[in-house]
């Protein structure tokens, strides 16, 4: 037993590594909702127009979304995609990869499954996140991911952002403020999180502008898991079936075992 608990400890060591590497950032939260077809519909199309370009979802098919998202099959085809895909066929970017990797320095990742790895939360507070930086090659720079090497291709919507530093009280894990032995003052640490967007500078208001993004975040949820909706309505008849046969074996059980007692 004490040699199958080190093993499990040791296979479970990189997910600790992983999950502990990478700035300490305060994501903003969200609630996915794969049931919330307007969302998804919408989500859909700010994929297609600012993510499918660079990034593929190779294993989503344009015909299993639009089964999945009510949209009806010809109005796919004329406003979804824009390559000679057939509707049947993968959500692939028509970007050369050996191309990609020489202007981005490694291909753009698929997304499909980009919320099972990183989670909504992730995704949303990400994509939200991009500030001016002209030390970087695209001149963005991202809060959640340091030094990205990609350019925010959402700039148009949502407006060019800043990132405000200032001094703030650092606190300790139990939410106690951090004092100075010496001075008896509080220490205070350098944030970054706070972000002013240039007046002018996006087609959208800041609330627009997040509804968008969870809209996207929503659609990219749902191609993570385009299962989800079936298994839970599944799972509920296979519950509730679970039920009936178990009420059924016990009066059974009682009338085999009725001469014995």
């Amino acid at each position: 037993m004490k040699k199958l608990f080190l093993l499990s400890l040791m296979l479970m060591m990189p997910v600790f590594a992983q999950a502990s590497g990478g700035p300490s950032i305060q994501l903003d939260s969200i609630q996915a909702d794969v049931t919330d077809k307007a969302s998804l519909q919408r989500g859909m199309q700010t994929y297609v127009n600012y993510c499918l370009g660079c990034h593929t979802a190779q294993y989503q098919r344009y015909i299993r979304a639009a089964e999945d998202l009510h949209i009806p099959e010809e109005l796919v085809t004329e406003h979804l995609i824009f390559s000679d895909q057939k509707i049947g066929e993968q959500m692939t970017s028509a970007m050369d990869p050996k191309l990609a990797a020489q202007w981005f320095g490694a291909p753009p990742p698929d997304l499909t499954n980009e919320v099972n790895l990183r989670g909504a939360d992730w995704v949303y507070t990400y994509l939200r996140s991009f500030y001016a930086d002209d030390s970087r090659p695209y001149g963005v720079n991202n809060v959640v991911y340091p030094a990205v090497g990609m350019p925010n291709v959402l700039a148009e919507l949502q407006g060019v952002q800043s990132k405000t530093c200032g001094e703030v009280a650092k606190f300790d894990d139990h939410g106690a403020a951090v004092i100075d032995s010496l001075t008896g003052e509080p220490i205070t640490e350098q944030s970054c999180e706070v972000f002013s967007v240039a007046e002018g500078t996006g087609n959208m208001t800041p609330a627009q502008f997040d509804a968008t993004i969870y809209d996207l975040t929503n659609f990219m949820a749902y191609m993570s898991k385009p299962y989800k909706s079936d298994s839970q309505r599944i799972g509920l008849w296979a519950i509730l079936f679970c039920l009936m046969m178990t009420v059924l074996f016990y009066f059974l059980k009682k009338e085999f075992w009725r001469d014995v007692h």
